[in-house]
Formats: C-alpha cells, structure tokens, sequence
C-alpha cells in the first residue's frame, strides 16, 4: 500500500485500490458483479452509477445499505456484498 492507495477487504478478499476509488471500483477489484441479492433471489450490481437506483447496496465495516458507488475506500474498510435488500 502507498499514500496514494489503500486496503480493503470484499467478502474475505483483500484488495488494493487508488486512494478515492469507490467502493464499487473496488469490487470490480475483487473480481465480484454482485452488490446485493434480491428479495427473490436474484444477484444485482450498480447500474446508474450515481446512487439513484440503489442497486449498488452493501455493508460497509457493519453498516448496511451503503451506496457503494457514492462511498470513497478507507483503508482496513470490510465491504460485505451479497446481502438482502
């Protein structure tokens, strides 16, 4: 890690990524297109990319319903995908 990248982890996987990316980036990173999992089942990622259709929901270091593609990296931030919503 460097100043200008940082650390975090996506469902277990540990990931580098630049300083400001965004969570969604960095999912990318891990090698994952889920965000969430529909009520019926149904994988989805971010779609609008701005946080208006919501399907890009995560947990973020226990927090859930985080837009990831409006959240920056921290460095040592647990991103958990997949989760209903």
């Amino acid at each position: 890690m460097t100043e200008r990248s940082c650390s975090v982890t996506i469902d277990g996987i540990a990931v580098t990524v630049p300083a400001g990316a965004s969570v969604v980036a960095a999912i990318v990173t891990a090698g994952t297109l889920r965000t969430r999992t529909s009520m019926t089942g149904q994988c989805r990622f971010a779609l609008c990319g701005m946080g208006r259709c919501q399907e890009c929901r995560v947990t973020v270091d226990g927090q859930p319903h985080v837009l990831a593609c409006r959240t920056a990296c921290r460095d040592g931030m647990q991103i958990q995908t997949g989760t209903l919503a």
